[in-house]
């Protein structure tokens, strides 16, 4: 089964299990419909609620339900890399997210998410189940680095409610076509109607590559905010598909990198333990391009 438009059933009579409901209108066999409900494929409307995943097989559907899949075969087999556990508190836990995972599934599924993933695939040792996850702020699939995750809704609002109120501290690396200023520049406009404040300032400059080493530390989290103002300034971050030069990355003379962009610093008070907490990547856990080593430093 190839199909990628989706399928739809409406429940005509009470208490059918979900599997059964989608075995009668499509070709997979009960193992890789299980799947689907593993992976997030699979969505139920229930009268005026908005729809929901649903990953529970038997679940009883009534009368008037509405069950959907969406189906894409290279989205369900896409297997990330794996994260990396940075700090574990229970109640939230930080990870260092890889290029190519992403922050938070799609319709089609979301087993390559982070907070899917770990839902998946981690689970303490002292614990008798792994844990669920809430994602309380995001990162561009293309972007690796620190992502924060909460484990209880208690916690997520917590750690939203830090976000909102700027009191987390995040700052980014990323390396740039041209030679950025040595002052210090701040890029304040608006994305979406909502302002976009980026503040940026240069680490390293390689003469050789004409590239820039930046710390970028945000205000705001609007979408494609570094990669916009960085791009809108003149110095588009290497291997940017979306805001980048193709044309510059390409004098690079080797294959077009990875977005060279990473979170590479989470600062903020623990909520639990008001202690601080700063989580830092070491150099080998950056992956950006190495520069030539210059006086040029911050």
């Amino acid at each position: 089964m190839n199909s990628i438009a989706p399928i739809q059933k409406t429940i005509t009579q009470n208490d059918q299990p979900a599997i059964d409901a989608l075995s009668e209108v499509c070709e997979l066999t009960r193992a890789e419909l299980k799947q689907c409900f593993a992976k997030g494929a699979v969505w139920l409307t229930s009268g005026k609620q908005k729809p929901m995943r649903l990953r529970r097989v038997k679940k009883t559907l009534k009368l008037n339900d509405c069950i959907q899949l969406y189906y894409n075969p290279k989205v369900l087999n896409d297997v990330p890399l794996p994260a990396l556990l940075m700090l574990d508190k229970i109640q939230y836990s930080i990870w260092l997210k890889p290029r190519g995972m992403l922050s938070q599934g799609s319709k089609w599924g979301d087993h390559t998410a982070l907070y899917r993933w770990v839902e998946m695939n981690y689970q303490a040792e002292h614990e008798s189940q792994p844990r669920q996850a809430w994602l309380v702020h995001r990162l561009d699939r293309a972007t690796a680095g620190l992502q924060l995750l909460a484990h209880t809704k208690k916690m997520a609002q917590a750690l939203t409610k830090l976000f909102e109120n700027r009191q987390i501290k995040k700052r980014y690396q990323a390396i740039v076509h041209g030679q950025f200023p040595q002052t210090p520049q701040t890029y304040q406009t608006d994305i979406d109607e909502r302002s976009a404040i980026t503040h940026v300032q240069r680490w390293q400059y390689d003469e050789r590559l004409n590239l820039s080493l930046v710390e970028v530390e945000i205000e705001t989290g609007r979408k494609h905010q570094i990669r916009n103002h960085l791009s809108e300034a003149g110095f588009p971050i290497v291997g940017d598909r979306l805001y980048g030069d193709e044309a510059l990355d390409a004098g690079l003379k080797r294959p077009r990198p990875n977005l060279q962009l990473t979170a590479y610093l989470l600062a903020f008070t623990c909520p639990i333990e008001q202690t601080d907490i700063k989580i830092e990547l070491n150099q080998t856990q950056l992956d950006l391009l190495e520069l030539t080593q210059s006086a040029d430093t911050a």
